[in-house]
Order: structure tokens, then C-alpha cells, then sequence
């Protein structure tokens, strides 16, 4: 199991708008996805979540496959030398599909509030990030 180092909790959860995470997914069929996720936030210092509210591949992806891959790349992290390689991290974990529940509660309330507005009636659901790595651009464990 993979910990987030705690120094990165703030960058991650002001992700948005400037530096979205993006989420890799991969369907059935093998074929990955890139999507971006304006929600992405430290659930815990193992944990990181979204709110999904597109309910599109990336949904379906996780459905069937729940490897993904989150990458966080904020430049300002890298002029300060907290993350020397390119200002990079990559999470990697097995996602759960929460769609109902106290878990999903529990993300929609951390959500930043520009995402709750894309999502009035709150039809979307929490996914759950459980690591199994985080690592700097160059492989290196994240510190």
C-alpha cells in the first residue's frame, strides 16, 4: 500500500482549475482512456477520490477494470524541488464504484464546489482509490 506523503495534500485538493488531474482507465477491450478530473482529492493518506459525473467510458472502464492510474502534474512544484522530475506524480490503484452510501456522502462533501455545480441534483458517483504505488515522473517512490 502506497501513502501520500501529507506536504502534497494541499496541492491536490487545489488541483482544479489550473493543474486537473488526469485518470487512465482501461475498458474491457484493453484499450486505454485518458479523462480529465477537475475532482480529484485526498480522501486519506492512502486514498485519493473523484466525484464522476459524466458517467461516460471512464465510468464504464472502472466498472469492468478497476486499475487506474492517476497523474498530477503541477509546475510550481517543480521550481520549489518538491517534485524535482517535471513536477509529476502518478498514483496508482484499484478504484470502487460508489454510488450510493455513506463513502459517497463522505467524497461529494469534499468535492470543490465548481464540480458540485456541474452536478446540481447530485447524480454522480464516488470513486474510491485505494494505491498501490505513488511515484515521482522518474519512478522514484513519492517522499
Amino acid at each position: 500500500m502506497a501513502k501520500i506523503p501529507e506536504k502534497f495534500n494541499e496541492h491536490i485538493n487545489g488541483a482544479f482549475p489550473a493543474n486537473v488531474c488526469l485518470v487512465g482507465t482501461v475498458g474491457p477491450d484493453g484499450v486505454p482512456q485518458i479523462s480529465p478530473k477537475g475532482s480529484v482529492l485526498v480522501l486519506d493518506g492512502d486514498t485519493l477520490a473523484y466525484w464522476e459525473r459524466g458517467m461516460r467510458k471512464a465510468y464504464s472502464n472502472l466498472k469492468a477494470n478497476p486499475n487506474v492510474v492517476v497523474w498530477f502534474r503541477n509546475p510550481e512544484l517543480r521550481a520549489s524541488g518538491l517534485l524535482p522530475a517535471g513536477g509529476v506524480a502518478r498514483f496508482y490503484g484499484k478504484a470502487e464504484v460508489h454510488e450510493s452510501g455513506a463513502l459517497r456522502d463522505k467524497v461529494w462533501d469534499k468535492v470543490v464546489e465548481a464540480e458540485k455545480k456541474q452536478d446540481p441534483e447530485k447524480k454522480g458517483a464516488a470513486i474510491v482509490i485505494k494505491l498501490e504505488r505513488a511515484e515521482q515522473l522518474n519512478g522514484k517512490p513519492l517522499e
